[in-house]
């Protein structure tokens, strides 16, 4: 049993507190899903919890981790450098349980994760192998060290839907507890019980924790239920706070009036003094009742405090396309990476404002038929097109800002609408000038969202729109996305997202494109 009590989490570089507070047991049996905005700690407090000395050399932590003799097995969400180089039968021996398994163990395991008996001894590079195969390899060789608990940051990422469905059979029959990080949703509501969320409230400055023995739905639900009779409750009182503070403003003028008018003399030439002290004294007991009623503000319920998803949404007017205007009319023979031939026979035919969904096995070649389409549209001078890749390091380059990006001619109503949006994305006033290349995977996705919605797309190419937000930032991406008037053709293996948002779904396979129903 794994034990966390009043773990707080502190960066050194700013002193800015990630997590604080943070208390729970993960006992067998338990699928607890970390949630939270983009930088919220999550990836951290894994792992934190795997070894202390991953996190030294940028955060300070205090609090106790007590799980004196567990044996943890941690699946990082990326691979070092030079472990994709790494040829994958030297990546699997550098792993001590795998030396020390039997041929039998070895086979069984792959048996287990679906994987062919040879892909140990693969002499293909880790980077070769498709995302569906590197997470299950990489799983295998976490259970072959039996362990205690599993702590896995992203394992849902960059899997086709035949591997998320797995991923999902996998975490509903392991016998150890788990703890894990998903930006999926379905895979949230299919398999966890417990829901650990991150928050950082009042501008990233107030660290919130939030542990909720429940499945993921429930949870959902009743945060936004709560939300909603809270703000409906703190309306009301804002609202009677309102009218009281209107009679009291009128109370209060009526006698600054008086006193401003009152004669200093009677009509006798004596000075007016019970007057005037009459209503010094009520101007006392109206200034009395503005402090109580300030005092009363202070104790109303508060407005819900949440993290704020993405506030911005296209501009209609811009993005609306022609329902019969001709978007896309590709017909390839081959589809090809350098020389290896992908896919035969592809057809992507689209009009007007349709939104099209891709899917396929990983190392199909959805990115290059992807990239293909982005080659064809951004040059049109009929369309206004925008590209949002998979690798945000080929839209972000050098050191460019988020700045530069949104506001390149400098002028003043553009740099203004710019700090406008990424103050509604939730952007530090020091992170708006520092390169985009440093930041974290969620908030350049948030940046080239940005970037299509100012340059008034009416095409949008996008591939794994929803793969970097939160479970809490996806629905309104999604609904965005939903209500643009213009095209969309993207990849994704996001299961809510093809559903509520496209029109067509295709399959990508070795012999082309075809319709495709989503689970």
């Amino acid at each position: 049993m794994l034990q966390v009590k009043n773990l707080t989490i502190t960066h050194k570089k700013d002193l800015t507190t990630l997590v604080e507070g943070l208390s729970f047991v993960l006992a067998p049996g338990d699928r607890a899903a970390v949630i939270g905005e983009e930088g919220n700690g999550k990836s951290t407090v894994l792992k934190l919890l795997y070894d202390p000395a991953l996190v030294d050399p940028y955060a300070e932590w205090t609090g106790e981790i007590l799980a004196q003799g567990l044996r943890k097995g941690y699946l990082a969400q990326d691979l070092r450098p030079e472990e994709l180089k790494a040829p994958v039968a030297e990546f699997c021996q550098a792993i001590p349980a795998f030396q020390e398994a039997t041929p039998r163990e070895l086979a069984q395991c792959a048996r287990q994760m679906g994987l062919g008996p040879g892909l140990f001894y693969d002499r293909r590079t880790m980077a070769t192998l498709s995302g569906g195969e590197r997470v299950k390899l990489r799983l295998a060789l976490l259970l072959l060290d039996r362990p205690d608990v599993l702590l896995l940051d992203e394992p849902s990422n960059d899997l086709d839907l035949a591997t998320l469905a797995w991923l999902e059979g996998f975490l509903l029959s392991c016998p150890a507890p788990v703890l894990y990080i998903s930006h999926d949703e379905t895979l949230l509501e299919r398999t966890a019980n417990v829901v650990i969320h991150l928050e950082r409230l009042r501008r990233r400055t107030l660290p919130r924790c939030t542990v909720a023995r429940t499945d993921y739905r429930s949870y959902f639900n009743a945060r936004q239920a709560g939300f909603a009779h809270q703000a409906q409750v703190a309306r009301k009182e804002r609202s009677e706070f309102d009218a009281k503070m209107k009679r009291f403003r009128q109370i209060r003028d009526k006698v600054e009036h008086a006193q401003a008018t009152v004669p200093r003399y009677n009509s006798a030439g004596i000075p007016n003094a019970f007057a005037d002290g009459m209503l010094k004294k009520k101007m006392h007991t109206v200034l009395s009742m503005g402090r109580r009623f300030e005092r009363e503000k202070a104790d109303m319920t508060q407005l819900p405090e949440w993290e704020e998803a993405i506030l911005t949404a296209f501009d209609s007017g811009k993005a609306t396309l022609p329902a019969g205007k001709t978007v896309l009319r590709l017909d390839l023979s081959q589809l090809k990476a350098g020389e290896r031939v992908l896919a035969q026979n592809v057809r992507l035919w689209v009009t007007g404002p349709e939104k099209v969904g891709i899917v396929g096995a990983n190392g199909v070649g959805k990115s290059t038929l992807l990239k293909l389409v982005a080659e064809e549209l951004l040059p049109r001078k009929d369309l206004r097109a925008a590209w949002m890749a998979q690798d945000y390091g080929d839209q972000l380059l050098g050191g460019q800002t988020p700045m530069d990006l949104l506001a390149p001619s400098g002028h003043k109503d553009d740099i203004t609408q710019a700090r406008t949006l990424l103050g509604a994305m939730k952007y530090k006033a020091e992170e708006m000038e520092h390169p985009a290349a440093g930041l974290s995977g969620g908030q350049r996705a948030k940046l080239l969202f940005l970037a299509m919605v100012l340059n008034g797309a009416n095409v949008l190419v996008l591939d794994e729109p929803t793969r970097n937000f939160s479970p809490l930032s996806a629905p309104v991406i999604r609904q965005v996305l939903t209500d643009f008037p213009g095209c969309i053709l993207s990849v994704s293996h996001d299961r809510l997202y093809l559903r509520q948002v496209c029109d067509r779904v295709l399959e990508l396979t070795p012999k082309g494109l075809h319709p495709a129903g989503v689970d």
